[in-house]
């Protein structure tokens, strides 16, 4: 989400006439402008990239984006067609994710974020949401400031391990992949990690979001063998899951094949060591170029995964959230 400089309050009545509708394939164009000069000094907005494949089907209706439709000519000479883009995802039954809001620089601090706010927490209070979710990376302190104008409240934050697939790599204890589902929401709903993630973990099919993680999950995942336990005679001492296995374009122009893994927890260096090895062989198995595995964002985990032998990401990030239930969210 990233909308630098609004703030509530700074909208006109002129921008107010400016319609908020659902976008389309046929604004690929002016979103490619919108997003040509976000991140430049990071490698560019994904948003002008992956903008097709990001949008609904008609006949979907379990998310939708929203575009401010500009259609006109400022004062500067410039033709400005789309002015602002924000996406509302169901996650759930109740858990909304809201991601890719944009406002265009010539329309920046006249509160269209917060009228792209307010359709998003409409629409999804309309299909049952009571909690609106959304991702910020830690470095972008303007859309942080502007979440928290906004209504959001933190939630957490994680980090991004990417052990490389290994199939001979092995740690000093036992993992498991068959039958243990039971035994891994176990794990799961007893450990700190849990507790630091709010329950959180990614979504099998929206990309980069997050959900709350449920039994039935874990059990949709071992029947593929994508859970994995490390078993000690004490029980369970950590626990992680296949997620997710895509493709993406690199700025070169390859195609690298990545297996994503949705959330780890373990006990100690010994259980993050195992953990891993036993990533990394399942991604080599499945013949991975590169790999990606949620972990929390505490000196512990960041550090276990770390002497695990595992590359971590370079800062975390930072998830926020909204209570769709009531009056909050409301903006006036």
């Amino acid at each position: 989400m990233r909308d630098s400089h609004t703030r509530p309050g700074d909208g006109t009545d002129a921008d107010d006439d400016l319609e908020i509708r659902q976008a389309t394939l046929e604004d690929q164009d002016a979103v490619v402008e919108l997003t040509s000069d976000i991140w430049t000094d990071r490698g560019g907005d994904y948003l002008q990239y992956v903008y097709p494949d990001w949008l609904e089907d008609p006949d979907e209706d379990h998310k939708r984006t929203f575009l401010v439709d500009a259609n006109r000519s400022d004062a500067g000479g410039d033709d400005v067609a789309v002015a602002g883009l924000v996406q509302a995802v169901m996650l759930s039954s109740d858990e909304a994710w809201f991601q890719g809001l944009r406002i265009h620089g010539d329309y920046r601090r006249r509160g269209l974020s917060q009228r792209l706010n307010r359709a998003c927490f409409d629409w999804a209070r309309e299909r049952g949401a009571t909690v609106g979710r959304l991702m910020i990376f830690s470095w972008n302190a303007p859309a942080l400031g502007a979440s928290r104008s906004a209504g959001y409240e933190p939630a957490t934050e994680f980090r991004w391990a990417h052990p490389a697939p290994d199939s001979d790599v092995s740690g000093p204890d036992p993992v498991s992949t068959a039958d243990n589902a039971a035994r891994a929401w176990r794990y799961w709903n007893q450990s700190a990690a849990r507790d630091h993630l709010r329950g959180l973990a990614l979504d099998p099919d929206e990309s980069w979001a997050l959900r709350e993680l449920i039994r039935a999950d874990l059990e949709r995942f071992a029947a593929d063998e994508g859970v994995f336990t490390v078993d000690r005679p004490s029980g369970v001492a950590g626990v992680s899951y296949r997620n997710r296995t895509y493709d993406r374009e690199t700025e070169a122009g390859e195609t690298e094949h990545w297996v994503e893994y949705g959330v780890s927890a373990w006990d100690d260096e010994d259980a993050a060591r195992s953990l891993f090895a036993a990533i990394a062989r399942d991604a080599a198995r499945l013949e991975a170029d590169r790999t990606r595995v949620l972990i929390p964002e505490t000196v512990g985990a960041v550090s276990d995964a770390s002497f695990a032998g595992a590359p971590i990401s370079d800062e975390p990030d930072f998830v926020l959230e909204i209570d769709l239930s009531g009056s909050h969210g409301q903006l006036e």
